[in-house]
């Protein structure tokens, strides 16, 4: 994990994949490298750190050629070493870079030392190479050579491919990896993120579990395992260079927090009536399909998993429909019963997520009434696997602490859960009071936005701290987990939430005046309970800031009470997202971390 790009022309393509790198380079990474095929030999190149580390070394050797493939890598076997890094080659003749993770590498590492081949490097990646030359030996043929090797292969791949001998041509195979052709003008592309190619590729071919790609200048040839052609419908993918830039903000993840007010309205736009969701908003024959449901099972990951959680609330309340909330990486694990007319619904920014593609492949395999996936992108790998889909249309994610995919993810849950309840023709008060309130989100989130003078003064005080607490009661307990979330994933402080009537039993212990507790009071049914809870760590000496628009009484002399906007019942949790994003946001930039590609973490998580 986590770039591929490949590309053959009839200029050189060193420029081109180089520029690929660094638009990948959202995704994470902690080294770099590329592979020309040249006229005598393969030049190779690899560093550590980030791409420009890479094109550094490319400006000094000046290295020519029309082929060749190049990587951005996030560790996954073996620590970041130049040996680590990709490409990895073979002999000296073939070469590969590849994203995921082979299960069996342990026995394919005996097997290929017994046969005589050095490996050098830790990684599970090099073996691939060597296993395409073992092949090749005996069969001749390159493509021929990658489909015997993976079939030896047990996990997810991506792979690019050049080989020594095979001037002007790259070779790909795809299994539960991305990977994607781009068609040029006299020039063709691979890559696993249409990000990388969008600038110089016409249209994209998604390649398919299974299938094998040999790719010249002026010639796409896809083939499945039986080595028989097959014929892949050219897609268009709108990716444009206004999403690798940052626009005049400072980071990507300030410019997509307050991209948020028309991100969420893209998601619901063309979506409402008057007092309902329209009919068939996650795909023909949803409506007529969403009548038998009786239960629902989410499986997510991450900031997409609280997006379930939050929204569990609303599908009890709004289409009276109990639900099963998995992280989807131990979902397969606990063998789940699957109960009659259980609707699955995977939840994916990038709907590459490979836990939660897996989850996905094992419930389509049980008796769901049906998978729903809610997801960003439409041409992933979830979305044409799901029999029915909503995209969040949040627009490109660069930023690796999500921000605008989750509240577009909440604002698709909410009208899936109307839909539902119209569907079963029930709560109509309550669909068109969460229909009003949809409409209304996107200027709320734009009011959030005047919190941020307040955030700046309680900054510095968090900034100086290692540890955090976050609390909240009903859904806004999942809101708060978030919002813990954001702050240790980009500023690296220890924060955690809890349900604010659990701190008696046990996380009270913690509480003393180094500590600052965050909590949300929303003015609902739940407030005087909280306010309960905020007394408790107020008695302990604790640091309060309190983001809400309580109505009740909230005195707060160490810390500070911040003021929300006036929000509807079922749009307050998206509301109160905002502030928590921010302050997480301020606080990283007064600790000067990398906000945008935070350590340790990858955008696209395609490794289980």
């Amino acid at each position: 994990m986590c770039g591929i790009i490949g590309a053959t022309s009839s200029r050189s393509v060193g420029k081109i994949l180089i520029k690929g790198l660094q638009l990948m380079e959202y995704r994470g990474y902690d080294s770099a490298g590329i592979a020309l095929n040249q006229k005598e030999q393969v030049f190779r190149l690899r560093a550590l750190g980030k791409v420009s580390n890479l094109e550094e070394m490319m400006v000094e050797h000046k290295p020519k050629a029309k082929t060749g493939i190049a990587h951005t890598r996030w560790a996954t076997h073996g620590e970041p070493s130049e040996d680590n890094a990709h490409p990895h080659g073979s002999n000296d003749e073939v070469y590969i870079v590849h994203n995921g993770i082979i299960e069996n590498h342990e026995s394919i590492r005996a097997r290929l030392k017994k046969e005589g081949y050095k490996i050098i490097s830790q990684t599970d990646s090099e073996l691939i190479a060597h296993l395409i030359h073992f092949y090749k030996q005996k069969l001749g043929k390159t493509t021929q050579a990658m489909i015997e090797a993976t079939k030896e292969l047990k996990g997810a791949y991506s792979i690019a491919v050049i080989d020594k001998d095979k001037k002007g041509k790259v070779f790909a195979a795809r299994q539960k990896s991305p990977l994607l052709i781009g068609r040029g003008i006299e020039e063709n592309f691979v890559a696993s993120d249409p990000l990388a190619i969008a600038s110089v590729a016409e249209g994209f071919y998604l390649l398919e579990d299974g299938d094998f790609a040999e790719i010249s200048k002026d010639k796409i040839k896809i083939f499945d395992e039986t080595s028989k052609e097959v014929q892949r419908n050219e897609t268009l993918i709108e990716a444009t260079a206004t999403a690798t830039s940052r626009g005049g903000y400072k980071h990507f993840m300030e410019k997509e927090i307050y991209e948020q007010p028309e991100s969420v309205g893209n998601t619901i736009n063309g979506r409402l009536g008057e007092n309902d969701v329209l009919n068939n908003i996650f795909g023909l024959g949803s409506s007529d399909a969403f009548k038998e449901v009786k239960r629902i099972q989410f499986v997510a990951c991450g900031t997409s998993l609280h997006a379930a959680k939050t929204a569990r609330k609303w599908f009890e309340d709004i289409c009276e429909t109990p639900c099963y909330i998995d992280f989807a990486s131990e979902y397969r694990y606990r063998n789940p019963l699957v109960e009659e007319n259980t609707l699955f619904v995977s939840i994916s920014q990038s709907g590459e997520t490979a836990d939660t593609l897996a989850a996905l492949e094992y419930a389509k395999s049980k008796e769901y009434l049906g998978a729903v996936s809610i997801c960003n992108v439409p041409t992933s790998t979830m979305a044409r696997d799901a029999d029915w889909k909503m995209f969040t249309n949040a627009g490109p994610e660069i930023g690796v602490a999500s921000t605008k995919a989750f509240t577009t993810q909440l604002a698709a849950l909410l009208m899936l859960a109307i839909s539902i309840a119209k569907s079963q023709d029930i709560n109509k008060d309550k669909r068109a009071e969460a229909t009003q309130d949809l409409r209304n989100t996107p200027s709320l989130l734009q009011e959030a936005f005047a919190l941020k003078a307040d955030i700046d003064q309680i900054t510095e005080n968090i900034a100086s701290k290692n540890n955090a607490l976050y609390l909240g009661r009903g859904m806004f307990f999942s809101i708060a987990q978030e919002g813990a979330l954001k702050l240790k994933e980009i500023s690296y402080i220890h924060a955690e939430a809890y349900p604010a009537g659990e701190l008696k039993h046990g996380p009270l212990a913690l509480v003393d005046d180094k500590i600052p507790v965050v909590a949300l009071a929303p003015e609902d049914s739940l407030v005087e309970k909280l306010l309960s809870n905020l007394e408790e760590v107020k008695a302990r000496g604790g640091t309060l800031y309190v983001f809400g628009n309580a109505k009740s009484k909230i005195e707060i002399k160490r810390g500070k009470f911040i003021k929300m906007p006036e929000c509807g019942t079922y749009n307050a949790p998206i509301v109160y997202t905002v502030p928590l994003q921010l302050l997480a946001y301020e606080v990283a930039c007064h600790r000067g971390t990398d906000l945008d590609q935070p350590r340790n973490l990858a955008k696209s998580v395609t490794v289980e």
